[in-house]
């Protein structure tokens, strides 16, 4: 058994200070100390792959991460691991509880997770260790994760057994309430344009330096058939993510960041949008552009026209949230909302893109995630594009 501060002084010692994760009760220590230390940040997320996507965004921006779960939440993580992680070769410390530990009594709904945990990990490319026994062994392992997480871009994870950290109380604020905005109403009465038009305006009033987090599907395409640039993340996979790593991003970046989302993601991560309320960071704009459609799949329908995501927006926190249609009013509500400070959302009903000669990114997207994280470091708010 260790102290959670011989963890967590040894990891803020080697950089690792960005923390994102989903309670358990083996983690209650660390997770404690943590939220008490001002060196280091933690953001409680409301799923386990929303945390990986938020450190997947902090990391872009520059810092070493760490996701803390229960191993039941791996099933959550699954996705952006495999699909996030892989493919851009985002690397992040993860820390996975051994509920269900063979052995060891547990509930039921652990058993089966707890006979798997080490072979999952190894499915998904993460390789793994036991947390640090004592004080002693923590430094060491540290450097071995951090070693082969920076050569290789994957992650790594430390699976705790139960008692592994001696006991630390919350000490914790509550997060402020703040009475929902108004939401403003954008509606012009040409109806909604076409997706890349919209998109096409938006680009074309991006503040100078901006970064650009488009979501998986033709969104991501379109964005760079427009204009391929290293302010562009495009999206692979891990769907419903985008906003998180959006999240992440503006969190530990001075740069405005801007998520180019799509309905049917918006909706499997819905939770993301009250992390964004919460943690309120002023450079986000969340931008949801939405056809009603699964378009790259066939055009299958969603359920967004009974969904007002401005109105959940509001309802979540964020500073700015409006009802969009039209291409003109696009425009419009996104310099209203970058004249206020964030987080915005606009809900843009838009209509299907239909492109003709659409791209697909030809960089990789191990570099397009390096040339992102590179332009993100560019000194300077809002800096030269």
């Amino acid at each position: 058994m260790i102290e959670a501060s011989d963890f967590l002084s040894a990891a803020t010692r080697q950089g690792i200070d960005f923390f994102t994760g989903v309670p358990c009760s083996f983690l209650t220590p660390l997770m404690n100390a943590v939220i008490a230390d001002p060196a280091a940040r933690y953001v409680g997320a409301t799923s386990e792959g929303e945390a990986v996507a938020i450190a997947a965004g902090a990391w872009l921006a520059g810092r070493d991460t760490v996701v803390m779960c229960q191993n039941s939440g791996l099933g959550n993580a699954v996705n952006p691991v495999t699909s996030l992680n892989h493919p851009f070769e985002i690397p992040t410390l993860m820390i996975v509880t051994w509920r269900g530990q063979p052995g060891l009594k547990d509930e039921p709904q652990h058993d089966l997770m707890g006979r798997i945990t080490p072979e999952l990990l190894e499915l998904i490319g993460a390789r793994h260790e036991l947390f640090p026994a004592s004080a002693d062994e923590v430094a060491g392992k540290l450097a071995a994760a951090r070693a082969h997480m920076s050569e290789t871009g994957r992650p790594f994870a430390f699976v705790q057994p139960k008692g592994a950290i001696r006991p630390m109380p919350l000490t914790q604020e509550r997060p402020p309430v703040r009475a929902a905005v108004a939401v403003a109403d954008f509606v012009g009465a040409t109806g909604p344009a076409r997706r890349v038009a919209v998109m096409e305006r938006i680009v074309a009033a991006l503040p100078p330096g901006a970064g650009v987090i488009a979501t998986t599907g033709f969104t991501g395409r379109e964005l760079f058939t427009l204009e391929d640039h290293p302010r562009n993340l495009y999206c692979v996979g891990s769907m419903g993510g985008a906003s998180a790593i959006g999240l992440g991003a503006a969190l530990n970046s001075s740069r405005q960041i801007v998520v180019l989302d799509g309905d049917g993601a918006a909706l499997m991560k819905l939770g993301n949008m009250a992390t964004i309320g919460a943690e309120a960071p002023e450079n986000l704009t969340h931008v949801i552009l939405d056809n009603g459609m699964h378009e790259s799949t066939g055009g299958q329908a969603t359920v967004s026209p009974q969904v007002d995501f401005a109105a959940v927006a509001a309802a979540c926190g964020y500073r700015f949230a409006a009802r969009v249609d039209g291409l003109d009013q696009a425009q419009a509500a996104f310099r209203a909302a970058l004249d206020q400070p964030g987080p915005r959302c606009l809900h843009i009903r838009v209509a299907a893109s239909g492109m003709e000669n659409l791209g697909r990114p030809t960089t990789a997207p191990r570099d397009v995630a390096r040339r992102f994280r590179a332009y993100l470091s560019q000194h300077g708010a809002n800096g030269d594009a």
